[in-house]
This record gives structure tokens, sequence and C-alpha cells, in this order.
């Protein structure tokens, strides 16, 4: 009985350290990746022009006019943020704050950037929490990058203010943007925040990290994802469950445009549905046919203008 006893706990022992080791992996693989892409600007400008070869002369004019301008602040938790902004041609106070992804940069957002410039909007382009040329160690997943975001919107407010001291602003976000979008969209924002868009954002990071979980891993849930979500409690100050997309969309007053590839099997597409249910008002849902994870303005770069210009013209003017 004793050797019986000792046997299970050994196997329960063994257990509980590999769901320890297996934690700690997997807060590093899905937070602090070895491969942060956007951290390399050139080879992400080099990247966006291989994959938008139109983009390059637009970009070059702009570069040429001095039209880039940088900006940085010091965030909540002490760290340095970076961001870009591109001013209106036409003298327009209304202003495209464009939200990157998951290990992305600015960069990624110019094609999204150009949509707007070419309506006449001011472009306000930040680099997230450990990203781009911001300092962070860890991706925040949407989460608490919506309080850095929050810093960043009243300064954009003030560098494209009219003379009553406002713009009106549209946040639009992509993947990891996408869910800081909508993040944001159930605290309250200024009046003159009058709309969002969101390209393929999930319903939460733990429907996400449980998708790739099974997806890459091919493991359940339980129990690697419940210690992982108290470990990034611990080290990071948020956890899986409270980091809800859908939970702040069910608060959003605001109107909302939702986006999402039919095809699309990192964010799976039937996520969007219902992050589409829980806002209520004003809303709009576009499902891009064919169009893979953060695909869908690449695959349909003039249908996907029309959507955004039709849905955020009606309350940004």
């Amino acid at each position: 009985m004793k050797k019986i006893f000792l046997s299970i706990l050994t196997i329960f022992l063994l257990l509980v350290v590999l769901t320890i080791a297996g934690s700690f992996y997997m807060l590093s693989y899905s937070l602090t990746p070895e491969n942060n892409k956007g951290r390399n600007i050139t080879k992400m400008y080099a990247r966006l022009y291989q994959d938008h070869p139109d983009m390059k002369p637009w970009v070059d004019s702009l570069q040429q006019a001095h039209a880039f301008h940088d900006t940085i602040i010091m965030a909540q938790d002490g760290d340095r943020h970076a961001a870009t902004w591109i001013p209106s041609s036409s003298g327009s106070h209304r202003v495209a704050f464009l939200i990157h992804g998951y290990t992305d940069s600015y960069v990624r957002m110019l094609p999204i950037a150009r949509i707007y410039y070419q309506m006449g909007y001011n472009v306000f382009l930040p680099d997230l929490h450990g990203n781009g040329r911001s300092e962070g160690e860890a991706q925040q997943m949407g989460w608490k990058d919506r309080l850095d975001v929050e810093e960043w919107i009243p300064i954009a407010n003030t560098l494209f203010a009219d003379s009553t001291g406002t713009t009106q602003m549209v946040l639009h976000g992509v993947s990891m943007g996408a869910a800081t979008t909508m993040c944001i969209s159930g605290d309250q924002t200024p009046s003159y925040v009058k709309c969002f868009v969101e390209d393929c954002g999930y319903t939460s990071v733990w429907d996400e990290f449980c998708e790739q979980l099974h997806e890459q891993f091919s493991l359940p849930d339980f129990p690697l994802l419940y210690t992982t979500s108290i470990l990034c409690d611990i080290r990071y100050g948020w956890n899986f469950t409270e980091a809800s997309p859908i939970e702040q969309v069910k608060k959003s007053t605001k109107p909302m445009l939702f986006i999402h590839g039919s095809n699309d099997s990192f964010v799976p597409t039937r996520m969007v549905y219902p992050l589409y249910k829980a806002k209520s008002g004003i809303k709009e849902l576009w499902v891009a046919p064919g169009s893979k994870h953060a695909r869908s303005q690449s695959d349909h770069p003039e249908e996907y203008a029309r959507k955004v210009e039709g849905f955020v013209s009606r309350f940004v003017h």
C-alpha cells in the first residue's frame, strides 16, 4: 500500500511540475515570442512594399513632403511609447486613430492609413507596448493596451484640434488592435471619439488562447490555460478571463463596424457573430469573402475602403 501511495504521489508531483513548466513556456511563447517582427521597422517597410507595391509611391511622396512626424510619451508603467502621425493636406480636424496587431508596428497599418488620408483625415499611428519602437517586455493582447491608447487619444486630439480644441475621431484596429479597439469601446471615451471599426478581433484572450492551444498543440484548456492565466496575473497584472473584448462590447454605446474574413482560422470567423450580437445600438457587419486573418483589406481594397468610408462618414464630419 505504501508503494502504491508513493507511486501515486510521484505521478501527481510530476504532473504538477510539468504543468508549472508548461505554464511558463506558454506564457513566454504567447506574450514574449522570439520573433517579434514589428521590432524591425526596416523589414516591416520591405514587407509592406512586397505585399502592397502600390504603397511605395504614396509613402515616398509623404516622406519627401516631411509629412511623417514622430512623438513619444512616458506610459503609466514607465516605458517609452512611440507613435507616428500624418497631418491631413486639407487642414481637416477629422482623425483616424489606427491600431496595429500582435507583434507588429504602425507600418502594417499604412494601407488603411491611406484610405483615411485620401478621405481627408489626419492619421495617428501608435506602436503598442512591446511592439515597433515602443518599449515593453510583453504583449498585452489589447487589454492593458487599451489604457495606453487612452493616454494617446487626448494627445492625438490636441495635435489636430480645431479652434474649439476638439476633433472628430474614429478608432480602427486590426487583430489585436481590433481587440484593443473593442476594449476601449466599453470604457468611457471622450465625446470627440465618434465610432469604432474592428477588423478580425477575438471574443476574449481566453477564447483565442484556447483556440491556439487546440490547433497548435492539440491540448485541452485544462489545466494549462488556467495555470498560465494565473501566472500572467502574477507576472503582468492581468489574466485571460478579464481580458474580454466581448464583455467590453456589451457596454459600448457608440457605433461600430465589424469586419472579418470568411476564411479566418487564426481568429476564427465564428467569433465575429457573438461580438456583433453583443453590441447594442448602431452597428454593421461585413464578412469579407475568402479572406484569411487580417487579409480583408489586402484582398478587397476597393470594397474595404467603401465599407469603411460608408460607415465612418455617417458619424465623423
